[in-house]
């Protein structure tokens, strides 16, 4: 049980209404996980008014509710707080139930289109193998050291956040990385959070079925910078044209890192295989078993985060050799008949042209590379036809199939995708609704030597259509195609 009162602080009341001199058991923005003697935080969601079901959480048993509109039927012996924003408020309050974790462990969040998910885990991987207990709050999966937990949302709700942050401090976290999103950034769920630093990955076309524009996602991605103290350090990746923009008014330490351009920290390739890549980092050479020149803007970025954090350069360069590919980060398995397919999130359409001229610079141009791609449903509709040309302009062959449809009829999704292919690259393409079939068609198109790009979906072992999720796996797939081809 925690005081009420001390759970407030530092959130920006209006009125109250009761008592705020009282204990409650626990802070829940969801009423179906009311229990007794909770304080209930009645949220304006994007598509549920958490006010509409003030009632509900007092029958549940919640003695004080944290809202924005007092209710006209205000009961007796019920706490009333009016706040100038719930959202804001629960950030606030979730840090301050479990003593504000963020303040007892050093906290890197990573933003920007494509990379968190690979950069926070690798990082993950990096501390861990130099010895120290770490903490990941990522899209795959979290983990409080070695125990894993379920993850659902890229960045989770301010609750669940500081819940895990607060088992991280019980176990004796050094450091913890974690995934920040736009989503999770303008829904305020990072607020009341102490941030050791920040890192900028990149910018590109994504999410504009919620931000609507361009300017709006960048904006808010720079607004979890403007909220950096001075004692963090801000790295920024000034390859980007949003890099320095990004980090314009914080007050943190600003730190560049670069490929192409001059900066506080540089990389160069040297050598590039599917095998891996040999990059010069500063004035060093190191191999890493990851590829793509957007690895190796991501691995710079984490060679600066652990110098930043404290580690030797050589100790980082060593451990850096080691690191294993994310899942379903350009993770690739090779046939019998010497056929490489590989499986890659790439699901914006800056991440899958990357992919793709990564392949293209590496393969000899003898051999076929065949794309399977889908769009996914409920979601920003501009990047559909995008997608589709990028696919079918570095392709010998793209199949365009079914992602997560969600709620969307998958065949009009294809349709709409189809509309970005050029009349030259027209016949190099085919759609096949049934994304089984899809993968299975890609490998018997091939022969050896030949590349399978499935993009998409990557770590993702499940299909969503009309809200019924099943189990898929990408990865799983094309090993089921692979035996069956061996088979016959």
């Amino acid at each position: 049980m925690k005081n009420l009162k001390d759970i407030l602080y530092k959130v920006a009341i209006h009125q109250v209404f009761g008592v705020t001199d009282i204990d409650v058991s626990s802070v829940v923005f969801d009423s179906r996980k009311i229990e007794k003697n909770a304080v209930f935080v009645a949220q304006k969601g994007v598509s549920v008014d958490g006010h509409l079901y003030i009632e509900k959480a007092i029958e549940l048993g919640a003695t004080a509710i944290v809202c924005e509109d007092f209710p006209a039927d205000k009961k007796v012996g019920i706490s009333y707080i009016q706040v100038a924003d719930a959202n804001v408020a629960l950030a606030i309050m979730a840090s301050n139930f479990y003593d504000n974790p963020s303040k007892k462990i050093p906290l890197i969040g990573v933003t920007g289109t494509n990379g968190k998910t690979t950069i926070a885990s690798l990082l993950y991987q990096l501390f861990k193998k130099a010895g120290y207990k770490v903490g990941l709050l990522s899209t795959v999966k979290i983990l409080v050291d070695e125990v894993v937990f379920k993850a659902t949302h890229t960045t989770p709700d301010s609750v669940t956040i500081n819940s895990y942050l607060d088992k991280m401090v019980d176990a004796g976290v050094d450091y913890c990385f974690m995934e920040v999103s736009s989503h999770g950034i303008h829904q305020k769920r990072t607020e009341g959070l102490t941030f050791a630093g920040g890192i900028f990955t990149n910018l590109s076309h994504d999410h504009l079925d919620y931000h609507k524009t361009f300017a709006e996602y960048r904006d808010v991605k720079k607004s979890f910078f403007d909220s950096l103290p001075k004692s963090a350090f801000a790295l920024t990746n000034i390859d980007d044209k949003n890099g320095d923009f990004i980090l314009q008014n914080t007050k943190a330490k600003k730190v560049t890192y670069a490929l192409k351009t001059l900066a506080d920290y540089r990389a160069k390739i040297l050598e590039k295989q599917f095998s891996g890549t040999l990059l010069k980092i500063n004035d060093t050479e190191v191999w890493t078993k990851l590829i793509g020149q957007f690895n190796a803007s991501n691995l710079l970025a984490i060679f600066a985060t652990a110098e930043l954090l404290g580690l030797e350069k050589i100790e980082i360069l060593t451990i850096i050799s080691q690191l294993e590919n994310v899942s379903g980060r350009f993770e690739y398995v090779i046939s019998e008949d010497g056929v490489t397919a590989i499986v890659d999130y790439a699901h914006t359409p800056d991440a899958l042209k990357n992919v793709l001229e990564t392949i293209n610079d590496i393969r000899t141009g003898n051999e076929k590379l065949i794309t399977v791609v889908g769009c996914g449903g409920d979601r920003d509709k501009t990047k559909r036809p995008k997608m589709a040309h990028i696919a079918s302009q570095l392709s010998s062959q793209a199949i365009f199939t079914s992602d997560n449809p969600r709620t969307e009829n998958a065949q009009t999704i294809l349709d709409e995708m189809e509309v970005g292919v050029s009349s030259e690259n027209y016949k190099k393409t085919l759609s096949i609704l049934d994304r089984r079939q899809a993968i299975k068609t890609a490998c018997k198109f091939s022969e050896s030597g030949d590349i399978i790009l499935i993009a998409g979906k990557g770590h993702e072992n499940y299909q969503e259509i009309n809200g019924v999720r099943t189990h898929f796996d990408d990865l799983e797939e094309v090993n089921n195609c692979f035996n069956q081809l061996k088979k016959n």
